[in-house]
């Protein structure tokens, strides 16, 4: 699998986004191109929630970005130690 980034996320687990992620990302969200926001996401959340559909492996980290006053919300899947980026999109709030 070919990788866009890999950063270490705030509980010192390898997070990476696949490529096959981030093609899925802009094109269901094409107003979201800035891969550096979602690293920034990952590395420094302002909150982390669980998923209600898999609280046992995705979590979903935020972010607030004042240019849009939204929150950035990256969905991650948690799986032997590690991590992938799901998803990524603004939302008006935490959930």
């Amino acid at each position: 699998m070919i990788y866009l980034f890999e950063v270490i996320d705030k509980t010192g687990r390898k997070i990476r986004l696949p490529v096959e992620r981030w093609k899925h990302i802009v094109q269901e969200h094409p107003y979201l191109q800035d891969v550096e926001e979602i690293k920034e996401t990952v590395i420094n959340p302002i909150k982390i929630t669980l998923s209600k559909y898999d609280p046992e492996h995705v979590r979903y980290l935020y972010r607030f970005n004042k240019n849009l006053k939204k929150y950035l919300m990256v969905a991650i899947k948690y799986l032997n130690g590690d991590g992938f980026i799901i998803t990524a999109f603004f939302r008006r709030t935490i959930q």
